[in-house]
């Protein structure tokens, strides 16, 4: 069988994306897909998990299982869009939910219940595929850029993708098989969590928001003095430095400014701070491909062009056959495929891993 599930849901907190891919020699092939919402409790619980608290291993126990659940409901609808049964799938690969990645302490954590989803499935599970690099000495992070390899690298053409979830990373295929990547800084978090403080919605919808304010150069000046921003790659980043309390510092002296105006100036510090990696590490680049949430939100799209400048094509990985929402969870089904072949996911030039791993964990049907 060479039908794998990729499943990922990722720092936006927002739910699950599934892909059902097909895997023949080096070519992949997206069967169906589906996304499934988390109810505005578990996306709740999930934020709060991302800090100590009280209680926090049974809350967090409880959550991964609440998370199998719609892992599970993410499962029953590809099958039921492909028309497939369990016993045609390999293996669902499922990425579970960051809720700590210290690569610096040595961990990262996930909250999953790969052995509730594998019994409430009837399918193969693999799960943890981060924890292995880190053990390696790596971050753990980013994971996609060997797939953006496998999948969008074309000899003699480099070319970017940057994924823009909750946290932005991008992926330098250079043409001759090398392969540079890191997170960059912030994709969607800080522009979901401000429009939520401001307005009760979870994103901001095409950036209709952001379109009605200004950017605010001072502000956008000091938000760009965060240090992660300067460090050598390989590096990655998360919610545990991108938060509203994080902006909240920064905002102390920009009291004035609007709403709007912080949402427009956020927008255009995901813009810059992807702009800024991509001019420091792609090679000469003149194409950027998008995945990711944030290539549905036009007023990014045109900010990173503009940061960029005209000699660098922005567009979506639409362009190269495959939905800017898929990217990931497609992934994560070659993660699977992988571990079943027995054969490296990680990028130890990427990541930073003293070498080449198997990654994921098995838990049988």
């Amino acid at each position: 069988m060479t039908l794998y599930i990729g499943l990922m849901s990722g720092t936006s907190l927002d739910g699950v994306d599934g892909a059902l891919a097909q895997f023949e020699g080096d070519a992949t092939t997206t069967v169906a897909a589906a996304y499934i919402a988390f109810p505005p409790l578990l996306r709740a619980e999930l934020m709060a998990l991302q800090a100590s608290g009280d209680n926090e291993i049974e809350r967090e126990a409880m959550a991964a299982n609440q998370l199998a659940q719609y892992y599970a409901q993410c499962v029953a609808e590809l099958l039921r869009v492909s028309g497939r049964a369990p016993q045609d799938v390999r293996a669902v690969a499922v990425h579970g939910q960051t809720i700590r990645h210290r690569p610096e302490l040595g961990f990262t954590r996930q909250t999953n219940n790969p052995a509730l989803l594998a019994e409430l499935c009837g399918i193969d599970v693999i799960a943890d595929f981060r924890s292995r690099d880190v053990a390696a000495g790596g971050q753990g992070a980013p994971l996609v850029p060997a797939f953006h390899q496998a999948l969008f690298g074309k000899e003699g053409q480099p070319r970017v993708v940057a994924n823009i979830g909750g946290i932005s990373n991008i992926s330098v295929l250079s043409g001759d098989g090398r392969v540079v990547g890191f997170d960059t800084g912030p994709g969607n978090v800080l522009m979901d969590g401000w429009i939520h403080r401001h307005r009760r919605q979870e994103y901001d919808a095409d950036g209709a928001w952001a379109a009605s304010g200004k950017v605010v150069p001072a502000l956008l000046d000091e938000l760009l003095k965060e240090p992660y921003l300067s460090r050598p790659a390989p590096k990655s980043t998360g919610r545990e430095l991108f938060h509203l309390a994080w902006l909240d510092a920064r905002l102390a002296a920009h009291t004035a400014a609007a709403p709007e105006d912080v949402q427009r100036t956020l927008t255009e510090y995901t813009a810059v701070t992807l702009a800024d990696a991509i001019k420091a590490y792609g090679g000469g680049a003149d194409a950027v491909y998008i995945c990711g949430g944030g290539a549905y939100n036009s007023v990014l799209m045109q900010a990173l062009g503009a940061a960029l400048g005209n000699q660098v094509m922005v567009a979506s990985t639409q362009a190269l056959g495959v939905a800017p929402n898929c990217v990931e969870a497609l992934a994560f089904a070659w993660l699977g495929y992988r571990f079943n072949e027995r054969l490296a996911g990680n990028l130890p030039a990427v990541t930073g891993a003293k070498g080449e791993r198997v990654l994921g964990a098995l838990y049988p049907r």
